[in-house]
């Protein structure tokens, strides 16, 4: 569970930002000096929006902070549960099996020091090909296929195999970062990009750039047997999301909440939530899958306990009514 830092933001002009900032913080005891955000792979949607959020915390806050490439949601919880990241992004259905022990990281360890902290946003399942190889739906992916399924561990990894099987193909499976794999796609390397991210997904934008995709749909049967088997809900990938889409098209997704260790000052973790949920705009900024980071949709989580933090944040700022015993800590 080793991971390479990206950055570390402890600049002077951050300081002097944070001071208006902290008025409305001032219980700092026991907050860290310095702070990382699991998040994935390059390429892929956890690492522009967790490196974005991060750096906003950071800058605000005034501390040293950022993103961490790591394997995704599993390793996310892994990582956040032990301490060894304190905060991280991990989806719903990861985040259940890693409470349940089932986090192939670790298997028989109930990760349950990692903490519900906001929703982010839902990560759509989508299947992308080159135009060049002909293949415009999931039934005409031939038998034998080359499949990228992201980073191992991934939610991709996890959950969109056992979703191509109970759709009847059969596939070789490989695995890798979004941007590695997008390479290989055009390289000819790989038949299929199944991915499992917040769109848009910055190496299929890439991608779409550089040559032509096909940005394959589930057709209503399809959709409907995989939400019969899998934790998901109904989605379209709207067609303004990339340039190939000229209409809307049928997914499903998967929501995605950012964590926290639970260990972590119930201050700190207020000043945090508080920093990305009250300026959606800079949230969008960073990444148009923030649309969906509003206070509303705290009610998304009905896996993860809530940090008593970011509770409190969200029963005060969004009307919120958390239940005592999905609270660390309460009784």
């Amino acid at each position: 569970m080793t991971f390479v830092k990206l950055t570390a933001l402890a600049m002077t002009t951050a300081l002097i930002t944070s001071f208006a900032f902290a008025e409305g913080h001032q219980d700092r005891d026991g907050w860290p000096e310095s702070f990382t955000v699991g998040t994935a792979s390059q390429g892929g949607t956890y690492f522009a929006y967790g490196s974005g959020w991060a750096n906003l915390v950071a800058e605000e806050l005034g501390l040293a902070g950022g993103g961490e490439v790591t394997g995704g949601p599993m390793q996310n919880m892994a990582l956040v549960h032990t301490g060894q990241a304190q905060f991280g992004m991990t989806t719903m259905g990861p985040a259940a099996e890693s409470l349940q022990g089932t986090n192939p990281i670790a298997p028989g360890l109930q990760m349950t020091n990692a903490c519900a902290m906001f929703p982010m946003y839902q990560t759509p399942f989508s299947v992308t090909a080159l135009s060049s190889s002909g293949i415009t739906s999931i039934d005409e992916i031939p038998a034998g296929a080359r499949i990228g399924f992201g980073p191992a561990g991934s939610t991709s990894d996890t959950y969109f195999p056992r979703m191509m099987e109970t759709l009847g193909v059969e596939f070789e499976r490989r695995n890798g970062g979004w941007s590695d794999l997008g390479s290989q796609l055009q390289d000819g390397l790989l038949d299929v990009i199944a991915f499992a991210a917040g769109v848009p997904v910055p190496a299929v934008s890439q991608l779409e750039v550089q040559t032509d995709v096909n940005i394959i749909e589930f057709t209503e049967e399809e959709q409907a047997k995989i939400m019969e088997v899998f934790p998901v809900s109904q989605f379209d990938i709207a067609a303004d999301t990339y340039t190939t889409l000229e209409d809307d098209a049928r997914s499903v997704s998967m929501w995605n909440f950012a964590i926290a260790n639970c260990a972590l000052p119930a201050s700190f973790v207020y000043a945090v939530v508080d920093t990305v949920m009250s300026d959606n705009e800079r949230m969008v900024n960073i990444h148009r899958a923030a649309r969906s980071t509003l206070p509303e949709n705290w009610d998304k989580n009905s896996v993860m306990m809530w940090h008593p933090g970011a509770a409190r944040w969200f029963t005060e700022n969004a009307g919120a009514d958390i239940p005592s015993d999905m609270i660390h800590g309460d009784t």
